[in-house]
């Protein structure tokens, strides 16, 4: 049954939400309603002068005001403004605890799962979700393709939403029923602390490789963006390793030192340091139409169940197994995710199955770095006899540092052809 939240948008004191700010016009601010776009101000909003990637919301305050904001939120005093503001240390958590309060604080009444990685967070929340429905566990997605607040579909604009969107999403899906949900986090949110006070439940690391270097600039800034998810995992949450990927498993220490339970994911017989890895897969067949696995657990009381997934690859029994290790945390029974596992037939752009009665295979996905370009080109030239054809592209004028790697993983196949590189 839907939970009801308290009134929403509700009157939010800022006094008694940052007790540590200090006041410029004022002894306290009301809100009802709160935007870092100055654009989409309206009156009696607050206006939150976040800095951004590129322009800061301090160049925006005039703007603000003149559209009618009743306050401004700030990290600093800022002269020559004639409405109230609230001076908080670091304006983009207080921003997205102040979104989680107007929105009825819907992470207190969710377990949430947060996913981040280089590649596979979309099939990884997509999985989580399938195995939660069968457990009658209903859960909302926020991610690449779509948010889903439990009873409809939103299209997406961005992997991880500002934290005005993410926090009116997680309302309605309290308000649709939904017990749990999985959210994608880019490294970009991740950075900018889009989801800053949001309690994770668990936390899934699925790999990190070079990827997004035009707003990074190196691998350690980016790896470190990703190792941020860490510290969001609530006391008793879980942080999800897959050891079989060099950056993921450089952040097994760091997990381990949150003090939190961590479970290590692997599809190989590898080892976490000294201790066995906490759940694996032993792929039984591997076929264009899918893989044959079986799950193996140590902390599942049926430690060994079979399953078959419709999605080819070995990079989706990875994801699968990370989606299962979450699951088993939640206390799922295993013969329960893997009915949630081969229950989903697709997820879209990911290895999609496209028919139009030819009689060859044709797949679409989304991989756009050359770790997922390299791994999807494998995988398919392993499963099958005849060539595998491939045509990639790279528009727009994110981090072109990565494209001469793309090629070089598209070249793995029997032939390739740039659609579109600029």
């Amino acid at each position: 049954m839907p939970l009801s939240l308290p009134e929403y948008p509700r009157l939010v004191s800022l006094r008694r939400l940052f007790p540590q700010a200090s006041f410029v016009g004022c002894g306290d601010v009301h809100v009802q309603d709160v935007t870092s776009d100055s654009r989409q101000v309206t009156r009696d909003c607050i206006f939150a002068a976040i800095p951004g990637s590129k322009l800061h919301g301090l160049d925006f305050v005039q703007d603000a005001v003149q559209r009618g904001a009743s306050a401004i939120l700030t990290s600093q005093p800022l002269a020559n403004v004639n409405v109230p503001q609230c001076i908080v240390r670091d304006c983009r958590v207080a921003y997205a605890r102040l979104c989680d309060a107007l929105a009825g604080t819907p992470t207190s009444w969710l377990r949430i799962t947060g996913v981040t990685g280089t590649n596979g967070k979309t099939t990884t929340t997509w999985m989580l979700r399938s195995i939660l429905n069968a457990a009658e566990r209903q859960c909302g997605v926020i991610g690449t393709v779509e948010y889903h607040d439990g009873r409809k579909s939103h299209a997406a604009s961005l992997t991880t939403p500002d934290a005005r969107t993410t926090f009116r999403l997680l309302h309605s899906m309290v308000d649709a029923g939904c017990t749990h949900a999985a959210l994608e986090l880019s490294s970009h949110s991740l950075d900018q602390q889009r989801v800053a006070g949001v309690p994770l439940s668990a936390a899934i690391l699925t790999n990190v490789t070079q990827d997004h270097f035009d707003y990074h600039s190196d691998f350690e800034t980016y790896l470190a963006a990703k190792s941020r998810m860490i510290k969001y995992v609530s006391p008793g949450g879980a942080i999800v390793i897959n050891i079989d990927d060099a950056g993921s498993r450089s952040l097994l220490e760091a997990a381990r030192a949150s003090g939190r339970r961590v479970l290590t994911c692997s599809v190989s017989e590898c080892q976490a340091g000294s201790d066995p890895v906490d759940v694996r897969a032993e792929v039984v067949t591997e076929t264009l139409n899918g893989t044959h696995f079986q799950l193996l657990s140590r902390h599942s009381e049926e430690s060994r169940v079979d399953v078959q997934l419709a999605l080819p690859g070995l990079h989706n029994v990875s994801n699968a197994i990370q989606a299962a290790a979450v699951a088993i945390h939640f206390g799922i029974p295993a013969s329960v995710i893997a009915d949630g596992l081969q229950s989903l037939p697709v997820v879209p752009g990911r290895l999609e199955p496209i028919t139009a009665g030819q009689d060859f295979h044709v797949f679409v996905d989304y991989a756009h770095t050359d770790d997922a370009l390299r791994r999807v080109v494998q995988s398919l030239k392993s499963l099958t006899s005849g060539r595998v054809l491939c045509v990639f592209g790279a528009g727009g004028d994110r981090d072109q540092s990565k494209r001469p790697l793309l090629a070089q993983a598209a070249s793995l196949a029997d032939f390739t052809a740039a659609a579109r590189i600029r």
